[in-house]
């Protein structure tokens, strides 16, 4: 531990005041974040086209071509596995080679692929889905890494007060992602009409904030705590730490402030085990259980819209293949406008004044009322398709105003420096494999007229998903609050003397 007695460099970070850099490196850290959410939640309306296009002939007559089962899940699974490798390798690398190189790399990735799945190719309609697998799973390396590395960037950056709202503003890029990518659908299929275009414009498109994320990076330095405190450069952290605070930090003043930090043990160790295990633990199983029932709602929602009137139960009859994916779009984005956006806005006003913890427990609570809810008068929805939607909406909202930002933020706060993002990619990982339990371990199931039972899952698979929120609720006990506390008083690197916030000011 380090035991300094002056005014410690690494607390003058904390307690700076809000700056262009801050700010700077928000905006950077979110539009990368932007571009990996970006390419994953305009799939829905990729995989429409596609199979339209390349599946019709094996569809029964007076029936839309439909992307078959097997198909839509080797593409689910190349960019969910993609994902895991990005959030493991990149957290990894992070810690290894500095947040700005490895960040460069995964925008790097995510602007190539993007590109490149665009122009996937082939003879038959199996190579097209072939190909584009290949290029989604190295889309999914890059947009995984993007968790890790956008997180602890913005930490590192962050003053204290203020840290939680901007980690929840770059994780609501995820919201702007959802909003944009719709947008994007319904101004290309309004100007072109081959859908074969309208599919690869969609995802190519997802390359311009990969690519301008990438090309800003190369503007912000290093953050200067990894500098210091991992790489062991004080001169540049020097500079770096006197553009942040807008004053003139000496390499003297960095030494002071990091001399005797304890370094030597890592994440095998038993030292870390007894200061961090139980929170890479409860950090990891809150993010994996929220995922499950989180994404257990995703491929169902065309099929609630469709109940609702919203798009058509019968494309093939009503209308073409791209006027339909505009009219989902149109119906996607009302739901980001309406739920998403303003329960992530609603995240990021309250996690620095309710604290990290407080939300997650109230988020996971609601989800839990609203799951029992539904399955409790589950007859009931099944003729009012209307206000089941509705209630579910509301489990959604909650979720994205707590535990699912929150289980974001935390990683990115409770560990030391130099292992700050493989610990973040690893809870990261870990929210991904519950991704995969939740998309594919409640699949409606359809009944001898092709229809899905009562609209949604099954009363006991409701159940199942109140359950998970339950255990993700207890698991969040075990979550310090980490709200206006130093980075490294919460990850024990460094025990600051108390001093006034002013003296910074």
């Amino acid at each position: 531990m380090a035991h300094t007695h002056q005014l410690n460099i690494l607390a003058a970070l904390d307690r700076a005041k809000t700056r262009r850099y801050h700010l700077a490196a928000a905006a950077i850290a979110g539009t990368g974040f932007f571009a990996g959410a970006y390419n994953l939640y305009s799939v829905i309306l990729v995989y429409m086209l596609l199979g339209r296009v390349y599946f019709a002939d094996s569809a029964r007559p007076g029936e839309p071509g439909m992307l078959p089962p097997d198909a839509a899940a080797a593409l689910n699974g190349a960019v969910f596995c993609g994902m895991f490798v990005g959030q493991l390798a990149f957290g990894w690398l992070g810690d290894r080679i500095g947040r700005r190189r490895a960040y460069g790399l995964a925008l790097a990735l995510v602007a190539v692929c993007s590109a490149a799945s665009g122009l996937s190719f082939g003879r038959t309609a199996k190579a097209v889905v072939a190909t584009l697998c290949f290029f989604r799973f190295w889309l999914g390396v890059g947009a995984g890494g993007g968790y890790p590395l956008s997180a602890a960037i913005m930490a590192e950056y962050a003053n204290r007060r203020k840290r939680g709202a901007f980690l929840a503003a770059v994780y609501a890029m995820q919201g702007m992602s959802i909003l944009l990518s719709n947008a994007v659908a319904m101004v290309v299929a309004a100007a072109m009409p081959e859908a074969d275009y309208v599919w690869r414009t969609i995802l190519m498109a997802g390359a311009v904030p990969a690519a301008l994320a990438f090309y800003l990076r190369m503007k912000l330095p290093e953050t200067a705590r990894y500098t210091a405190l991992v790489a062991g450069d004080l001169r540049s952290a020097a500079t770096d730490m006197s553009l942040v605070l807008c004053a003139t930090i000496r390499e003297q003043e960095i030494d002071a402030s990091v001399r005797g930090v304890d370094d030597k043990w890592g994440l095998f160790s038993v030292q870390f085990l007894r200061s961090h295990g139980l929170h890479l633990l409860a950090t990891s199983s809150a993010w994996f259980l929220l995922d499950v029932t989180y994404y257990s709602q995703n491929i169902l929602q065309k099929d609630l819209l469709g109940k609702l009137g919203w798009v058509s139960h019968s494309p093939v009859v009503t209308m073409s293949a791209v006027e339909e994916v505009s009219r989902l779009a149109r119906a996607q984005a009302l739901i980001a406008l309406c739920g998403a956006i303003p329960g992530y806005c609603l995240a990021i006003t309250l996690i620095d004044v309710l604290g990290r913890r407080q939300l997650q427990v109230a988020g996971f609570l609601v989800m839990t009322l609203s799951m029992l809810t539904l399955a409790a008068l589950y007859e009931h929805w099944t003729s009012h398709i209307a206000g089941f939607m509705a209630l579910y909406s509301v489990a959604f909202f909650f979720a994205n105003v707590g535990p699912n930002t929150t289980t974001f933020v935390a990683p990115a706060e409770l560990f030391p420096a130099r292992l700050r993002c493989t610990c973040h990619g690893i809870a990261a990982a870990s929210g991904r494999a519950g991704v995969v339990l939740g998309a594919f371990g409640f699949f409606p199931k359809k009944g001898a007229d092709g229809e899905y039972a009562a609209g949604i899952g099954t009363r006991n698979e409701l159940f199942v998903l109140a359950g998970t929120n339950i255990l993700g609720m207890l698991m969040t006990l075990f979550v310090p609050e980490t709200r206006a506390t130093s980075l490294e008083v919460l990850s024990k690197e460094v025990i600051y003397e108390a001093v006034d916030d002013a003296a910074c000011n």
